[in-house]
C-alpha cells in the first residue's frame, strides 16, 4: 500500500502555525480591549446583554479552539520532525493536519435510545481547518459587539456629560434669575433615562434622544431669558442679517460681472460659478416671525440663515476673484509674450526659423477663445526658453 503524500499536509501545517501566531496576538488584543473589559464588569441589560452573552460564548469557544488547535499542531509537528517517517507515521501526520482529528465533544447515548449495534457514545469531530473557520466566526462575533459598544461609549459618554453640564448650568441660572422649570425638568428626566440606557445597554441607545435633550436645554435657556433681552439681542442680529444681505447682493453682482467678463474667453471648466437657492425669502420669513413677536422661534432660524449667507458670500467673493484672475493671468502672459518678441526683434531674431513657430503657437494659445491658460503658459514658457537658449548660443 502506497503511503499518502505529505506535501499538502506540510503546507497546511505551515498555514496553521502561521495562523496560530496571528490568533494569539489578536486574542491578546481582544482580551486587553477596554470596551471588552467594561462589558465584562458592567451589569448589562437589553440588547447589549443578549449580544454580549453570545459574544462571551464565542470567546469561550475561541479559547477552547485555540487550546485544541495548539495541541493538534504540536502533535503534528512532533510527528513531522521525526528523523525518519514510517508509512504509519505519514498517515498519522496527514490525518492530524487534514483529517477530522479534533474531538469537539463526546455525548453518551442513553441505553433506551440505542439499537443493538448502536454506539454508546457519539463523538463530534472536525478538521483543524474547520475548527479554524469556526474560530474566525466566533472572533468576529466577539469583536463586533465589543467594538460597537466601545464606539457608542466613546462617542456618546462625553456628549452626555456635556449635556448634563448644560442642564445643571441652566438650572442654576433659573434658580438665580427666575424662569419656568417645566422644560428643564423634562430635559433632566430624558437625559437621566438616556444615560442609564447608555451605561448598561449601549447597543440600544438612540442618539436622537440626546439631540432632543439639547433642544430642550436650549428652549429652557431661551425661556429663562426675559422677553426684552431676547428681543433686543435678536433685533440687532436681524439688522446684521439685513446688512449681510446687502453685502451678499453686491457680491453676487461682482461675481456676475467677473463671470460675464471671463465667459467665452476661457474654457467652461476653468470658470467658477456659484449656484444656490434665493436666500431672501428665508430672511423674509424670519422678519415675519419678528413682526408677530415670535422671538423664541427666531434664533435658530436666524443662525442657520446667517451661516448659509456667509458661506454663499465667501463663495461668491472667491468666484469673482478666481474669474477676474483668469483675465489678469492671460493679460500677464500676453505682456510677457510681447516683451519676448520685442527682445527677439532687437536681437535680429524676428524671423528665426526655430523661434517663429513657437511665438505663433503662444500667440494662438493666448488669442484664441476659449483660452486654455495652462497650455498658453506652457507655450509662452517654451518660447522664452528657446529665445534664451538662442541668444546664449549667438553670444558664444
Amino acid at each position: 500500500m502506497t503511503a499518502p503524500s505529505i506535501a499538502p499536509a506540510d503546507a497546511e501545517l505551515l498555514r496553521l502555525e502561521t495562523a496560530m501566531t496571528a490568533i494569539a496576538s489578536n486574542l491578546v488584543d481582544l482580551d486587553d480591549n477596554p470596551a471588552r473589559k467594561d462589558l465584562d464588569k458592567t451589569k448589562l441589560t437589553g440588547r447589549t446583554a443578549a449580544a454580549w452573552a453570545d459574544a462571551t460564548d464565542a470567546l469561550t469557544q475561541l479559547w477552547d479552539g485555540y487550546r485544541m488547535l495548539t495541541d493538534v499542531i504540536a502533535e503534528a509537528r512532533s510527528l513531522r520532525d521525526k528523523r525518519k517517517l514510517s508509512d504509519a507515521d505519514r498517515a498519522a501526520f496527514v490525518h492530524r493536519v487534514q483529517g477530522r482529528s479534533i474531538t469537539l465533544s463526546t455525548t453518551t447515548v442513553p441505553l433506551a435510545q440505542r439499537g443493538l449495534l448502536g454506539a454508546g457514545q457519539v463523538h463530534t469531530t472536525c478538521s483543524p481547518a474547520e475548527l479554524l473557520s469556526a474560530m474566525e466566526a466566533a472572533f468576529q462575533t466577539a469583536v463586533t459587539v465589543a467594538t460597537q459598544a466601545g464606539e457608542v461609549w466613546q462617542k456618546l459618554l462625553p456628549a452626555a456629560a456635556d449635556a448634563t453640564a448644560a442642564v445643571d448650568n441652566v438650572r442654576v441660572l433659573i434658580r438665580l434669575h427666575g424662569g419656568p422649570q417645566a422644560t428643564i425638568d423634562e430635559a433632566d428626566r430624558r437625559l437621566g433615562a438616556f444615560t442609564r440606557t447608555l451605561a448598561t445597554d449601549p447597543l440600544s441607545v438612540d442618539e436622537r434622544e440626546l439631540f432632543t435633550v439639547r433642544d430642550l436645554v436650549a428652549r429652557a435657556d431661551a425661556e429663562r431669558t426675559s422677553a426684552a433681552e431676547l428681543k433686543e439681542a435678536l433685533t440687532q442680529r436681524l439688522a446684521d442679517a439685513h446688512a449681510l444681505l446687502d453685502q451678499f447682493a453686491e457680491a453676487q453682482r461682482a461675481a456676475d460681472v467677473a463671470l460675464d467678463a471671463a465667459a467665452d474667453r476661457f474654457r467652461e471648466q476653468d470658470l467658477r460659478v456659484v449656484r444656490g437657492p434665493d436666500l431672501r425669502p428665508d430672511l423674509a420669513a424670519v422678519d415675519a416671525l419678528a413682526a408677530a413677536g415670535q422671538w423664541a422661534l427666531i434664533s435658530p432660524r436666524l443662525a442657520d440663515w446667517t451661516r448659509r449667507a456667509r458661506e454663499r458670500l465667501a463663495a461668491l467673493r472667491d468666484a469673482a476673484a478666481h474669474n477676474d484672475g483668469l483675465l489678469v493671468a492671460r493679460n500677464e502672459l500676453r505682456g510677457r509674450l510681447d516683451a519676448y518678441r520685442a527682445k527677439a526683434l532687437r536681437r535680429g531674431l524676428g524671423e528665426d526659423a526655430e523661434l517663429t513657430p513657437l511665438a505663433e503657437a503662444a500667440r494662438t494659445a493666448l488669442y484664441t477663445a476659449p483660452c486654455d491658460l495652462d497650455a498658453a503658459r506652457v507655450a509662452v514658457n517654451a518660447y522664452q526658453d528657446a529665445l534664451t537658449a538662442t541668444i546664449a548660443r549667438n553670444g558664444r
